[in-house]
């Protein structure tokens, strides 16, 4: 008798829903805070229909899941991104593009493979459905409709980075886009207006995957860091993207407006990044925080016997710009990723940070959110309960807060026992305490990637 692998991230809370609905009135548990308005969105992949030959977690297409919270009050609705992928495929009634794991398609129509299932950004009075190799996605709110692909008239020329950075001052979004073709690298700068203002290439030796990036009030920091990819590798029999844990990590530092001939490269050991917290200034240092693992093999490979692969822990590296010199250090031996602070002080440096706790599980779950308070270099965490796990924890400040971690944190969590989803909303100064107001979604919410809170301001298009 043979048996058939479940692919775990086509099962249980990872397995897609097919449904998209509209729901008022949604129970509450607690209450919600009447001054709390605007709408918590989350992005994640969520496969149309079945996938061709294997399946991996970045592969599904792109679902907006989102509750508007006003006057105590909450709406939730759920809707695909409608690609040109997606559209082709509901046309067809099917799947046509295979996956990350599967060998290039040589029959597959000429369209585009972006699915936008990864983030979310608010910048130029729009939201943004973001996907790290290809433009960005118009989605219109509340309804989260997909109003299509945004070019910027034409000027994007470049992929674009999932995780573009809105700078809370100036207004100004700063983006990426990596490639297996020269330029491996290009960096560009959206003005507050939404105008793409400049595109310029950065020099790096080789493609690597590059899924993050962090800016401080002046300086933009690249991380140029072993997962390459290498098409003659394949001829080896080896894969063509593979962590190289013989090769050093290196940090590019250039002024926010400058190009390739004003960059400082500093390197550190081997390592990955898949997210960065926040980065500031500091004398003469700039000082990044991430979750840093020592190798991945996130895609399936790895060049490297490594236990600990996979695990990430945040850290901080300082790079002093006058001397050179690199430090690096652990902050926490608690594992946890998706790292957010209040974006009200991106790219300044914060007194707080909220990452989410890993669950010691085979798939990346989180049973718990972690607020850090690097002033006191202490920490403290929420935990969701028994087999009840959350998604990226977001922070929503209080209008008119003068305190940094004035205001609350906002995530999706499905328990596993009773198959329901909510979402919790937690007071971030009693971040142990009870959550203020439990919102229960009638629908399964699958796990996915990264949200936002889009304020009732930018709702209401102020």
């Amino acid at each position: 008798m043979t048996t058939t692998a479940v692919n775990p991230y086509l099962d249980g809370n990872f397995a897609p829903i097919s449904a998209e609905i509209t729901a008022e009135n949604q129970q509450v548990i607690g209450e919600l805070p009447p001054e709390l308005s605007g709408m918590f969105v989350r992005n994640g992949p969520n496969p149309q229909y079945s996938p061709i030959g294997q399946y991996h977690w970045f592969d599904g297409d792109g679902m907006l899941h989102g509750v508007r919270i006003s006057g105590g009050k909450a709406v939730y609705r759920n809707r695909y991104v409608q690609t040109q992928k997606w559209q082709t495929e509901h046309e067809a009634g099917k799947a046509i593009l295979t996956g990350l794991l599967e060998p290039p398609q040589t029959d597959a129509p000429p369209i585009s493979r972006n699915t936008a299932n990864t983030a979310l950004v608010w910048h130029g009075g729009q939201l943004l459905a973001v996907w790290e190799a290809g433009a960005p996605h118009t989605i219109q709110v509340p309804e989260l409709k997909t109003i299509g692909e945004h070019t910027y008239n034409g000027k994007l020329v470049s992929p674009f980075t999932a995780h573009p950075k809105v700078d809370p001052i100036t207004g100004e979004m700063v983006f990426f886009g990596y490639s297996v073709m020269p330029p491996y690298l290009q960096y560009g700068i959206v003005s507050a207006a939404g105008e793409l203002l400049s595109t310029v290439p950065i020099e790096i030796p080789e493609p690597v995957m590059m899924h993050d990036f962090a800016i401080t009030e002046d300086y933009t920091i690249f991380m140029d860091l072993p997962l390459t990819f290498n098409p003659a590798r394949m001829q080896q029999g080896k894969p063509m993207i593979m962590f190289e844990c013989d090769r050093p990590s290196r940090f590019g530092i250039l002024p926010r407006h400058g190009d390739n001939s004003k960059i400082q490269w500093f390197e550190s050991p081997s390592c990955y990044v898949f997210h960065t917290l926040n980065a500031y200034q500091q004398g003469d240092e700039v000082v990044l925080i991430a979750c840093r693992m020592s190798s991945t093999s996130v895609l399936g490979f790895n060049g490297v016997d490594d236990p600990d692969a996979n695990i990430p822990r945040l850290h901080q590296w300082r790079f002093n710009l006058k001397t050179g010199a690199v430090s690096e250090s652990r902050l926490d031996d608690i594992a946890g990723e998706f790292p957010r602070v209040n974006e009200n002080l991106l790219g300044r440096q914060t007194r707080y940070g909220y990452v989410n706790k890993s669950a010691p599980t085979p798939v990346p779950l989180f049973d718990g959110v972690i607020k850090y308070d690097f002033d006191r270099g202490t920490s403290q965490i929420h935990e969701f309960g028994q087999g009840r796990y959350g998604g990226e924890s977001i922070f929503a400040p209080r209008p008119h807060a003068t305190a940094e971690d004035d205001g609350w944190l906002m995530t999706f969590v499905h328990d596993e026992t009773a198959n329901t989803s909510e979402l919790l909303v937690m007071n971030a100064q009693d971040i142990t305490g009870e959550p203020v107001a439990r919102v229960l979604i009638p629908q399964r919410v699958p796990y996915g990637f990264h949200a936002a809170w889009v304020t009732e301001k930018q709702l209401q298009g102020f």
